[in-house]
């Protein structure tokens, strides 16, 4: 969702008449970390499955991700509201995924509207970072329990910490898009 999240955000940036040149003015500390994670994390996602020493430890990896994004969220902060919800919605899933040995819980219920082999992967061991959510979870209401709406383009079951992760970086786009727009403005004429 979070793809989906910035591609809204960036169409709406455009059709409210702004730019990408606020991108070049961000100054993010430590700023190639971020998609360093998000490879660490889409590697073991293609691999855990196929090297069973990395799959028992895949669930430490993701917690070391996390704590490390947020320690960078947190450093970055002062880059407005979109970063602070970005932050709170990162917590709420580190929260979770802490209390549940480094595993997303996903509810099974809602993972319906999805393919059904994802609901059997869940339900024999782990898939990417995430479990099936049973009896035994921890704070399962901040785990994937909300299944988008059929008429959404794509399948997916989201928690409430990627709605307002989400929300912070639309908010973000837009700020980078719409305050830094070159707005053109009449000349003036001095007369002599």
């Amino acid at each position: 969702m979070v793809y989906d999240g910035i591609l809204a955000a960036i169409l709406i940036g455009f059709l409210r008449k702004g730019n990408f040149k606020g991108f070049s003015q961000l100054n993010i500390k430590f700023g190639w970390v971020f998609p360093v994670l998000l490879i660490v994390q889409w590697i073991i996602f293609l691999l855990q499955n196929k090297f069973e020493l990395l799959g028992h430890i895949s669930n430490h990896v993701f917690i070391l991700i996390y704590v490390i994004g947020l320690a960078l969220l947190w450093v970055n902060r002062h880059h407005g509201l979109g970063v602070w919800l970005i932050l709170i919605g990162v917590f709420l899933n580190f929260i979770v995924m802490a209390a549940n040995d480094g595993r997303m819980p996903v509810s099974l219920e809602a993972a319906q509207t999805l393919d059904p082999a994802y609901g059997e992967a869940l339900q024999e061991g782990y898939y990417g970072k995430h479990t099936a959510l049973t009896d035994g979870t921890h704070l399962g209401f901040l785990g994937d329990v909300i299944a988008l709406p059929e008429f959404y383009p794509r399948e997916q079951v989201i928690s409430i910490g990627d709605i307002i992760m989400n929300i912070g970086i639309f908010l973000f786009l837009q700020m980078l898009m719409v305050k830094h727009r070159v707005d053109r403005k009449p000349s003036v004429v001095h007369s002599s």
